[in-house]
């Protein structure tokens, strides 16, 4: 409990306060104006109508604070401790999503578009940001249709001596093969770039200015190409219907269902909505506030800064954010709630954004927890299972057996958590034993990894079995086990027919299986999670069987790496060729010191006599 007696040497100035529990874990994280003033507020029987605050203030037995000189340097500061503390009541925005970005540098001779995740000052143009790889190369897939540039790297390009396949369904202009001149490829260059800024007005003024005097000078041909451009960006900036002013923006939206707070992201670019996101946070909080914190932790993920960011609602105190974000953008930056005009319908169509998010992300729950919860029922579990996870084996006689763990949280994988094991233990054919080395390892760990609510092991009774053994044996307690044994195919010997039996699911203390309808959404789920556990282990079994079976024995020598096998084998021309070299051309190769050669020799001369 927080009393006037741990704050009445407070000082009044900026800073941050840490509150701790009594074994001093930091629990929350803010920032003040005045810290005396500010930490008042939790004093004694706090009016806050938040239940997790007032909740919260009772665990706390100290509350540390960290003076700064100015607003924005707590801001800061505050970001920077909820970072290293991750405190239970502060939002904590973990967020590996990098954005992409589209580059051209246009100090190439024929500049080319690439895609990128950072933005140096290397004074090329960016352009973007895009959510994800897949809708950045589906703006370039279309933008290579109406302005033909290069594919490919400069190099690459310039050592061809034709032309390549984009040049022959028309979405490269082959600069390479010399089909087009610096000056009408700079023209395609800077039309993709204005296109990309949303500047579509000024691109077809430019090419119908190209087109005309192409036509005026007879160059029919050129001038058909830029007829051609102009109506494509025509017809695209048609099917363009989001459009906003004001230039780059990027506009939230906020929408709060109890104790979830749902913000929705719109990336404006150059006047035209690019793309979004959304967010979700499990805690109550008053909105203003929650949007102030969200907001300090998102750009500072290294997210684009645009000149405007524009809000729902006025958050307290934006001023030392918007100096924050100003110097880090290098050009002054607005926070703003706008009351009217086109703004304000942007802001309302984030809004809309984060309602609908909420409500699909409910009915989504609510799908998956009727599924779990009939899974529960269907195989006699004590609750529903969140968290499920899945074991397999994969091996060849024994040989490079590796196995896999997949995990799926509230009815869906989570790649995250998933897991590969090496076999070491078991040198025979024994897919009893593999599983029970990989079962112990997960289990005898120290980890505080989250046990799972149900363990599905890829088999019948026996592999049942091993994981009931593993789990009496490490004492692991709470944990359901089942086995799902795929279906059989049986032949009627009369009429030769093939049938498949039903899929069967096996669980501890019934002799008899569970039989599930076939194609209902229990048994689709447990197969979905016994197919991902399947190929996730045999993609690792055939990446190990190729590292194995593409090596060679040189990696064996001591002294002899990656670079130097590849110079041995480029220098002699095969294996076979390193094998008969002597000593003094082994010492020669280039790359080789004396003693990798002597070591390599004398190992090779080992292998000689192994096999007279």
């Amino acid at each position: 409990m927080i009393t006037q007696e741990m704050i009445q040497n407070f000082p009044t100035s900026p800073g941050v306060y840490l509150m701790k529990t009594s074994d001093g874990t930091v629990i929350y994280v803010g920032k003040a104006r005045n810290l005396r003033n500010r930490v008042r507020a939790y004093v004694g029987d706090t009016r806050d109508s938040r239940v997790h605050i007032r909740f919260m203030v009772q665990l706390v037995e100290t509350v540390d604070y960290l003076v700064t000189d100015t607003e924005k340097e707590a801001l800061i500061l505050e970001n920077t401790l909820i970072k290293q503390h991750r405190p239970k009541y502060n939002i904590n925005l973990r967020d590996d999503k990098t954005y992409f970005s589209l580059r051209m540098d246009m100090k190439e001779d024929f500049p080319r578009l690439s895609l990128v995740r950072k933005i140096p000052s290397d004074g090329a143009r960016y352009f973007g940001p895009y959510s994800s790889a897949t809708a950045a190369k589906e703006v370039l897939k279309q933008l290579y249709k109406m302005f033909p540039l290069r594919h490919y790297p400069l190099a690459t390009c310039m050592a061809r001596k034709r032309p390549c396949l984009y040049h022959q369904i028309k979405q490269c202009s082959a600069p390479c093969c010399g089909l087009i001149s610096k000056e009408d490829y700079a023209t395609l260059a800077e039309g993709a770039a204005l296109f990309l800024e949303g500047k579509n007005t000024e691109i077809a003024r430019l090419y119908r200015a190209k087109m005309n005097q192409a036509s005026q000078e007879m160059r029919y041909e050129d001038a058909a190409r830029y007829r051609d451009l102009v109506r494509a960006i025509e017809v695209t900036v048609e099917r363009q219907k989001m459009v906003a002013r004001g230039g780059d923006s990027d506009v939230f939206g906020l929408h709060q269902d109890g104790d979830r707070m749902q913000i929705a992201l719109l990336h404006i670019r150059g006047g035209t909505v690019t793309g979004g996101r959304s967010f979700l946070f499990e805690w109550e909080m008053e909105a203003e506030e929650g949007l102030a914190s969200f907001l300090n932790e998102y750009y500072a993920l290294d997210a684009p800064i645009t000149p405007q960011v524009l809000i729902p609602m006025a958050i307290p105190e934006p001023g030392p954010l918007e100096e924050l974000l100003s110097e880090k953008a290098g050009k002054k930056v607005s926070i703003a709630a706008p009351q009217r005009g086109p703004k304000l319908e942007m802001v309302k169509l984030a809004q809309k954004n984060a309602e609908t998010a909420a409500k699909e992300r409910l009915a989504k729950e609510s799908s998956s927890e009727t599924l779990l919860s009939e899974l529960a029922e269907k195989l006699h579990l004590t609750r529903p299972p969140k968290r499920i996870e899945c074991y397999d084996i994969s091996n060849i006689q024994g040989e490079m057996a590796v196995g896999s763990r997949v995990v799926f949280i509230d009815g869906k994988a989570d790649k995250n958590l998933y897991r590969r094991y090496r076999i070491k233990g078991v040198l025979q054919s024994d897919d009893f034993a593999m599983m029970r080395e990989v079962l112990s390892r997960r289990f005898k760990a120290e980890t505080t990894e989250e046990q799972p609510d149900l363990i599905v092991v890829d088999g019948g009774l026996g592999q049942l079995g091993v994981l009931n053994a593993v789990l009496e044996e490490l004492g692991v307690s709470g944990v359901e086990a089942a086995g799902l044994a795929k279906s059989r195919t049986f032949r009627d010997m009369e009429s030769e027919e093939i049938s498949k039996s039903d899929e069967r699911v096996f669980r501890p203390g019934r002799k008899n299986p569970i039989v599930l309808r076939q194609s209902s959404a229990p048994l689709l789920l447990l197969a979905r999670i016994r197919d991902e556990a399947h190929r996730f282990a045999v993609t690792y079994h055939k990446a190990v069987r190729s590292k194995i079976m593409t090596g060679s024995e040189l990696d064996q020598v001591p002294g002899i790496g990656t670079k130097r096998k590849k110079a041995l084998l480029k220098h002699f021309g095969s294996l076979k060729g390193v094998q008969g070299a002597t000593l003094e051309e082994l010492i020669a190769a280039p790359g080789m010191t004396e003693a990798a050669a002597r070591a390599l020799w004398e190992h090779l001369k080992g292998q000689d006599r192994r096999g007279e």
